[in-house]
């Protein structure tokens, strides 16, 4: 029987850059902007058109209920199948999603909203689904743990880039030619997604009976250090939600105005970024478990701090600083994962990570709301920080080496 096409299985050279790692981080950027172009100008049409803010609420909110139901799935398949029936379907439903979108744009009151709604669900699930095959085929790329890391740092970059092109894109559409020519515009981002998507080899499914994953999703998380990761990477992915929700209410307090509050999280953003593309230069000396115990307590000094600052400089240190620690954590525990859980079930792990992040970011906004009121800002910075800080003792466990999996079931 011929060896099937392994092209994307070779091994990238140097630093873990190359076409084939290019064309999927193309691709995933633009579904991901797609998404984070509609997230910012639905709300926005909604408001404009009278609805609440709870309405709005519920919009944001079903950008990331969707990927909780479908992420399992997503990995399960691209497991099975690999890189290229999936991400023909993520991207089916990112251009789903903003057709629909566009379709409202005619419409007023609950029907509009509804068709909204309709649009956030599937595009929040393209884009997830994207992202999960996305990371599952550049982890099967890399020969060792190194190249783990840098493949991830690399791949990281994805959102980050698309969280800016994406409303940018939208924002400068809707002033020059309303909701509708934002759609549209955002429409073409997911048709490169399928154009980048075509160009990646084809790559072989994972050998023999033990890609169907026996045992479903309670024997992977069975998996010795798998849940302690779970847990320990929910932790890091609050303290992002934590920040995005607590820094324009504390600016906001301390009288600074919008500008100054979105250079704030500008500069976090760009801290994320930078740190992405400094890693893939220093993996050969980096371990993860180390990297991710001193980001946890850098996280938690940051986040004791930050009540305490008063001027935009201390807030704008601040946001570098965890930034840095936060965009320095997620390679690490996405290369811990693949260390941990069997080589065929590496999709099925990152749909799980997934679904526990989405789950928070859908759940833990409500929480933090009620909790900001209850307490104030500054009690919720320095809970969570004392979280953290606590659950540095549970990322101990994950440096120790794991058994070869590759035969597991």
């Amino acid at each position: 029987m011929p060896e099937p096409d392994r092209d994307d299985a070779a091994p990238p050279p140097g630093n873990g850059f190359d076409r084939v790692l290019a064309l999927l981080i193309a691709g995933q950027i633009g579904m991901h902007a797609a998404m984070a172009g509609l997230r910012m100008a639905a709300p926005l049409q909604a408001l404009r058109e009278g609805h609440s803010a709870w309405s709005v609420g519920v919009l944001l909110a079903l950008f990331a209920a969707a990927p909780v139901l479908l992420a399992l799935g997503a990995g399960r398949m691209a497991d099975r199948h690999g890189y290229h029936r999936p991400v023909r379907i993520a991207v089916g439903l990112s251009l789903a999603g903003l057709a629909v979108a566009l379709a409202s744009t005619p419409l007023a009151g609950s029907a509009q909203f509804a068709l909204l709604c309709v649009a956030a669900t599937l595009s929040g699930a393209g884009s997830n689904v994207g992202l999960i095959v996305m990371q599952r085929t550049a982890s099967v790329r890399a020969r060792d743990g190194v190249e783990r890391v840098r493949m991830f740092s690399w791949i990281g970059m994805a959102p980050s880039l698309a969280n800016v092109v994406g409303p940018v894109a939208a924002g400068l559409a809707i002033d020059l030619g309303g909701f509708a020519a934002a759609y549209a515009l955002l429409l073409a981002l997911p048709l490169g997604s399928a154009w980048c998507a075509r160009r990646v080899p084809a790559q072989p499914p994972a050998a023999g009976p033990a890609a169907r994953g026996r045992g479903g999703a309670f024997a992977l998380l069975a998996t010795p250090g798998f849940k302690r990761l779970l847990f320990v990477n929910w932790l890091l992915s609050s303290c992002w939600d934590v920040h995005s929700f607590a820094v324009p209410v504390l600016g906001n307090a301390l009288g600074f105005n919008a500008s100054t509050i979105g250079l704030i999280l500008g500069l976090f953003t760009l801290a994320v970024t930078g740190v992405r593309l400094l890693i893939p230069l220093l993996a050969h000396r980096l371990r993860e478990v180390t990297v991710v115990r001193a980001a946890m307590l850098a996280t938690a000094a940051v986040f004791a701090a930050y009540p305490l600052t008063t001027s935009p400089w201390a807030m704008a240190g601040c946001a570098v600083l965890l930034g840095i620690a936060l965009g320095a954590a997620q390679p690490m525990l996405m290369s811990t994962l693949h260390r941990l859980t069997p080589a065929h079930r590496h999709g099925e792990a990152i749909a799980l990570r997934s679904m526990s992040i989405n789950a928070a970011s859908t759940l833990m906004p409500l929480a933090f709301g009620a909790a900001g009121a209850a307490l104030g800002v500054a009690t919720l910075f320095w809970v969570m920080g004392a979280a953290v800080g606590a659950g540095n003792w549970s990322a101990r466990g994950l440096g120790a080496p794991a058994p070869d999996r590759s035969a597991a079931a």
